[in-house]
């Protein structure tokens, strides 16, 4: 099948016939992916009143379980960001309704971040349909080649591109 990846290593085939290109059209198709990917997720959770940023502290939040609390620490560590921009996306959900915090009774320093009710329901509207959305964009996939995506995926994510600390091979320094 030709797509625009397998044209572009086709030309660097032409011209660089030394080098192996596998790689890049593994990675050229993925990046591919993402972009068409991104605008059909976003407009899931526009619809919705929510940027990803936001969708993502209000699923973390969820996924803790009742009372759907956590510190921001612990949201900041879970979705791998700063307590910086932590501290934006809290202010907006806060300012919509969507999260409250309250100061920890233990230690005055500290404060817990808790879904409301409003918040519950979004997150839950939200992600019901986020899920059937990337079901249906999965759909060419069967289960065993979704399975198979997934184990590869994950097989990349455990070496060096997930982990930038391994040791190269020597091959490939």
């Amino acid at each position: 099948m030709d797509d625009a990846v397998e044209r572009i290593l086709g030309e660097w085939r032409r011209e660089r016939p030394d080098l192996d290109l596998t790689a890049m059209g593994v990675f050229g198709r993925l990046a591919q992916v993402m972009r068409v990917l991104e605008p059909r997720v976003d407009r899931v959770l526009t619809r919705r009143g929510l940027r990803q940023g936001e969708f993502d502290v209000l699923a973390a939040l969820r996924r803790a379980g009742p009372p759907y609390t956590l510190i921001p620490s612990e949201l900041s560590a879970v979705l791998m960001m700063s307590r910086a921009g932590m501290t934006n996306r809290l202010d907006r959900l806060e300012a919509a309704g969507l999260v409250e915090r309250s100061l920890d009774p233990a230690d005055r320093r500290s404060f817990h971040v808790r879904l409301t009710g409003e918040g519950l329901r979004i997150i839950d509207e939200t992600l019901t349909e986020h899920a059937a959305n990337l079901a249906r964009l999965a759909s060419p996939l069967t289960s065993e080649d979704t399975e198979t995506l997934a184990a590869i995926l994950r097989k990349l994510l455990d070496g060096p591109l997930g982990n930038p600390e391994l040791p190269k091979n020597r091959e490939n320094p």
